[in-house]
């Protein structure tokens, strides 16, 4: 009789255990990132009371007979599904979809988590603001290289900072010209009826603007042939030297394409070349500011076509003026990519995200952090979408994965089942009771 009774006891221990559990996953239902749990149920040591036998002496087998002596917790488990994203509009707040988790760390151990709800702190680092926690990633150098095989450091994104001006290399000129050409007329360099003309800006080693006009010419009427000339700004007396390009012509095949000699162009195939910087020496077209003449500029051509339509160039070149970093975006991958005042570009750093081969394994540790342990694996940590690591979302959080259906429904299940073994401890108690009655 007392079996019973011991039996019923560990099912309400573990029924409040589960019924614990539903409480916590119920108020955590608007945590960010966080991630239900659940419970299971094992049968625990049971009592044999007669042992199985095999056939023998023409009678067929005996199976066991065993009383269970009551329920044990099989496991807590933590469910790693995806939550719901919630648009934030903020630009630092970040989540993850598809798997994966984003490294954090005091400075002396790294946390997991799916909270992406970061800032930029006072020290430009970027940091999850609830706990101080550095966000970790990739910096990029000072030419805009990150280096992803290097271990995960702080990431900086300086907003104000200054940056030099970058000189240009290369300037690519893209669009069409038309087909229908016209014979070239008189004219230094000579025109025509469907002459193109671009006007491009370069910019030297201080990030100053130079502008560099180029006039294309069809050598004659139908000619796929077209006469490249460059001049300078009459009006820039910085600029010195007479530019010039080299070859001085291109040639478009059947289907319209670049070619030089029968053979497609690349992106260096033509250069522009002569131009220096008075006073000489403080800077220069395309090299430092200690650079000498001659200098040169790649001219990539390789997106012009020529097609029966009207002549339309337009050109952009890799270098910039004096700016600041004024804001910066984050990019699926997790590079980021800084924005200065005057439009330049460049990669400032790379997030790093950590997968893990038993997800579930990991150890809640508060505040929306998990770590590792002996189950969970060591952490594999690279870029965002790859090694099965999912993408980032920016301007989203992700919301609790709590399904409060399913809670409700677990609620009333830990609930009867806490009755029902309540119910077990008292009937055991009258059988006790009319045990006991029975010498009156």
């Amino acid at each position: 009789m007392m079996r019973s009774m011991f039996a019923a006891i560990s099912g309400l221990k573990n029924h409040q255990t589960f019924m614990d559990v539903v409480g916590n996953n119920i108020a955590n239902v608007n945590t960010t990132g966080f991630k239900q749990s659940r419970v299971t149920f094992q049968d625990i040591l049971s009592q044999t009371v007669r042992g199985a036998s095999g056939p023998q002496g023409g009678r067929g087998g005996v199976n066991p007979e065993q009383v269970g002596l009551g329920v044990g917790i099989g496991g807590i488990d933590t469910i790693q599904s995806q939550g719901t994203l919630q648009s934030t509009g903020k630009l630092t707040d970040m989540a993850i979809q598809g798997d994966g988790y984003f490294v954090v760390s005091d400075g002396k151990q790294n946390f997991f988590t799916r909270d992406g709800g970061f800032d930029v702190g006072i020290d430009g680092t970027l940091v999850n603001p609830s706990n101080g926690l550095h966000v970790m990633g990739w910096q990029a150098n000072a030419q805009g290289v990150v280096d992803t095989t290097t271990p995960p450091t702080n990431i900086s994104i300086p907003i104000g900072a200054g940056m030099t001006g970058q000189t240009s290399t290369e300037l690519a000129v893209s669009g069409n010209l038309d087909s229908a050409t016209v014979p070239a007329s008189g004219g230094n360099p000579p025109t025509s009826a469907n002459q193109a003309t671009l006007s491009s800006t370069i910019y030297d080693s201080l990030g100053n603007a130079h502008k560099l006009s180029f006039t294309l010419t069809p050598t004659a009427a139908g000619s796929n042939v077209w006469n490249i000339a460059v001049a300078k700004d009459p009006t820039d007396t910085a600029l010195s030297g007479t530019p010039t390009v080299s070859p001085t012509s291109i040639t478009f095949d059947a289907s319209g394409k670049p070619t030089i000699g029968g053979q497609p162009i690349t992106a260096s195939s033509f250069h522009v070349g002569g131009l220096t910087l008075t006073p000489a020496g403080t800077a220069t077209i395309g090299t430092g500011p200690t650079g000498t003449p001659p200098n040169s500029i790649n001219l990539d051509l390789t997106g012009m076509t020529q097609l029966r339509a009207s002549s339309d160039l337009t050109g952009n070149t890799d270098g910039a003026s004096a700016g600041s970093l004024t804001t910066f975006s984050v990019g699926q991958s997790g590079e980021i990519t800084g924005i200065y005042s005057n439009g330049f570009k460049q990669p400032l750093g790379q997030i790093a995200l950590a997968s893990f081969a038993n997800p579930g394994g990991l150890t809640k540790a508060g505040g929306n952090l998990f770590t590792s342990s002996a189950n969970s694996g060591t952490a594999s940590i690279g870029a965002p979408d790859s090694g099965g690591r999912g993408q980032i979302a920016t301007g989203f959080l992700e919301g609790s994965n709590v399904d409060l259906a399913q809670q409700f429904t677990n609620m009333i299940m830990a609930e009867r089942g806490f009755q029902a073994n309540s119910r077990v401890i008292t009937t055991s108690d009258e059988i006790l009771q009319d045990l006991v009655n029975i010498k009156h």
